[in-house]
């Protein structure tokens, strides 16, 4: 048996990500209160009816606070009945809650005549920060829309083996923020920009001019290797942690050449050693989106 808990913040995605995991063959409710969680689960192991031998549950701050505050130590005792439990937190920046809010016209389920939209989401933030800690699984939708958001999930939840861990490698740029949801962060300002070669401007990391460029600077090799050594080192011990997702981001200034250069070398290279391995270039054209192969 495996339970998906899907939370965040509301108008970061939960609805996607349900119908989304619908899609893959899991058995969703949304908005489910807490208070009936022991009861579902109590069921699930219980039974052994199929239909729901993949099960993910949406939970919002709507819950009462007291709920949502034991809700994190419900959890680690789902394992010892033999249903396999994972939490996806899903989350955006303030600015583009409130734009999701204002184009939809929607009211946040928090609001009030007395609480502005700023303040519920900041409360919002108050209320589900537990499950930042206990997240197996946490997306920064900010700059993701719908059909983006799908194919993550699909990628990481739907595509992984039972049991491995998902690698993901993230390139992005520093100018446009540090993501939210890595596990690691690599600054590669350090190197060679290609940015200051006219014929290699408007090229990206994946374009075979750009790779011949970095490829062949010693540094670039360097940096690669030790970022390489360091992840195969301690990959292990995040796979005997029980972990399943594990983001690793590599930043440039604009999140075009270095990169996404450096994200293509090190997702290929844990690939071709039996990782299950995908890649996401947060600021390149979605449609050039390698995560998508």
């Amino acid at each position: 048996m495996k339970l998906i808990i899907v939370t965040g913040l509301s108008g970061s995605g939960k609805s996607v990500a349900l119908h989304t995991l619908e899609d893959l063959g899991y058995y969703c409710i949304d908005n489910l209160p807490v208070f009936l969680l022991p009861a579902f689960t109590q069921k699930l192991q219980q039974g052994d009816d199929r239909r729901f031998a993949l099960s993910a549950v949406g939970i919002d701050a709507r819950n009462p606070s007291a709920d949502l505050s034991v809700l994190t130590s419900m959890l680690p005792p789902l394992q010892e009945y033999g249903i396999r439990c994972e939490v996806i937190y899903l989350e955006a920046q303030d600015e583009t809650l409130i734009k999701r809010y204002s184009e939809t016209r929607r009211r946040h389920p928090l609001s009030s005549d007395d609480q502005s939209l700023a303040e519920a989401i900041g409360r919002e933030r108050e209320l589900l920060a537990p499950f930042l800690s206990a997240a197996d699984l946490r997306i920064d939708t900010t700059g993701t829309n719908q059909h983006e958001l799908r194919d993550i999930i699909r990628g990481r939840v739907g595509a992984r083996p039972d049991g491995a861990l998902s690698l993901l490698f993230q390139s992005f740029g520093f100018k446009h923020g540090v993501p939210n949801d890595a596990d690691f962060v690599y600054d590669v300002r350090c190197l060679p920009n290609p940015h200051w070669h006219k014929r290699l401007r408007p090229l990206t990391g994946r374009d075979r001019p750009v790779q011949e460029f970095l490829g062949g600077d010693g540094r670039v090799g360097l940096l690669q290797q030790e970022i390489t050594t360091f992840l195969e080192n301690w990959i292990p011990c995040f796979e005997a942690d029980g972990r399943s997702y594990l983001t690793v981001a590599i930043g440039c200034t604009g999140g075009q050449h270095r990169s996404v250069y450096l994200t293509e070398q090190l997702a290929a290279h844990f690939r071709e050693h039996g990782h299950h391995s995908q890649i996401r270039h947060r600021e390149l054209n979605p449609l050039q989106d390698t995560e998508k192969r």
